[in-house]
């Protein structure tokens, strides 16, 4: 029993360094693909096209809408313009400073 469990220990230590086979290092290329590879490549773009296509659309989804209620949900569906104030002085176009006197 202990050494089957000194083999398996040994199996799962060795995958990772096999696993770095497959990697590039610093400065390598990538292996140029074949013609079938890339035909393959194509392939299964344009199948993951056509499978975005079927998905269906969905409406919205409110989740708050049953705390709020009906009346509520349908407000809030058109936003509202936010109003802009103007305070007093602003709206008097003088320069005049704090103590009430002109700037010159």
């Amino acid at each position: 029993m202990h050494k089957i469990a000194v083999a398996v220990l040994l199996a799962l230590m060795a995958a990772p360094a096999l696993a770095e086979e497959h990697m590039l290092g610093p400065g390598e290329e990538p292996k140029a693909k074949t013609a079938t590879q890339k035909a393959d490549d194509e392939r299964a773009a344009r199948a993951y096209q056509r499978s975005l296509n079927n998905v269906p659309d969905q409406k919205a989804v409110d989740p708050w809408g049953t705390a709020r209620g009906d009346d509520a949900s349908k407000k809030s569906a058109a936003p509202a313009k936010p109003v802009v104030k103007q305070s007093s002085k602003a709206k008097s176009g003088s320069t005049a400073n704090k103590s009430g006197s002109t700037a010159n």
